[in-house]
């Protein structure tokens, strides 16, 4: 089967994004790692399918998947590509496009400057429908990491720092925020995002018993009230150069403990986004740049 795809990126997280309106597309879990790996494929953190819609009021389906094969549930990076490639490719003129994930709906608005903005929809916290494990609701949990010590008690800010330059250890438990963008995430707010162990903890949070469709991990330092630093271990695919949930996720829980405001600057590793956030009852908006790197033809 041969396949034509668009490589994109958002702030680095990037993306094949393969029409599925003018060819026709089956992709199997084994097919997904063939054209995201990056020594004998394509190469990318996940694959996205523009679609047919088969919801009312919609114009297109937007599916997503991690590089591992999974399909996911949403993607913000993706949302701001899918929007730059309907409209690169011609297969919708308006600026306002509703799009199917899923997840539920989400609208993706063309901005003058280029950019696009996405109605990311309404954070979820109830951990049932996260899903996460928790006897109460809470705004920050203990979560048990190299021991057993998933009890919720009294959090304090989390300092994930390296003990000496080089050399991180892991430790017993960590300090989280737990929310949904439609897709799970935990939040964890560190001292300084350099010294974070992305790679030991994230894996860890990722994977944990308490996250029964595991999550996406986002280590935040705090600048001011309107500016953050962000780091983020991706479910199914490592750590990237940006997110845009774990952006949203971030910003959120910022606010829900009282340290970040409204509209708020975040620094990702691949660029920066911004992320507005009402409070409850509100929808996270997210605005940000979507690029077309190169066309191609894949044999699968």
């Amino acid at each position: 089967m041969e396949v034509q795809f668009t490589k994109m990126h958002g702030l680095g997280n990037d993306f094949v994004v393969i029409d599925a309106i003018n060819q026709k597309i089956s992709l199997t879990t084994q097919q997904v790692r063939a054209i995201a790996d990056r020594h004998t494929g394509i190469g990318c953190d996940q694959v996205l399918i523009v679609a047919p819609t088969q919801a009312e009021n919609t114009d297109f389906r937007y599916r997503i998947y991690n590089r591992n094969g999974a399909e996911v549930e949403q993607c913000g990076n993706g949302a701001r590509c899918f929007a730059r490639f309907v409209h690169d490719k011609g297969l919708s003129d308006k600026k306002e496009l509703k799009v199917q994930t899923k997840s539920g709906n989400i609208v993706l608005y063309m901005e003058e400057d280029g950019q696009v903005r996405v109605n990311m929809g309404m954070p979820v916290f109830e951990p049932d429908d996260v899903p996460f494990v928790a006897q109460v609701r809470k705004d920050r949990y203990v979560l048990g990491l190299s021991a057993d010590l998933s009890g919720d008690r009294n959090p304090q800010k989390t300092a994930l720092v390296a003990t000496k330059p080089g050399e991180v250890s892991m430790p017993d438990s960590v300090t989280i925020g737990v929310v949904s963008m439609g897709n799970p995430h935990a939040v964890i707010h560190v001292e300084d995002v350099d010294a974070a162990p992305v790679a030991k903890v994230g894996a860890a949070v990722e994977s944990h018993k308490r996250f029964p469709n595991r999550t996406n991990v986002g280590f935040m330092q705090i600048l001011d009230r309107n500016h953050i630093r962000l780091r983020v271990y991706e479910r199914g695919v490592g750590e990237t150069l940006a997110c845009g949930t774990g952006a949203c996720a971030a910003v959120v829980l910022g606010r829900k403990w009282g340290l970040l405001d409204e509209v708020v600057n975040v620094s990702l590793p691949g660029g920066d986004l911004v992320i507005q956030w009402g409070f409850e009852e509100k929808p996270v908006w997210m605005t940000g740049p979507a690029q077309s790197v190169f066309e191609g033809r894949i044999s699968l």
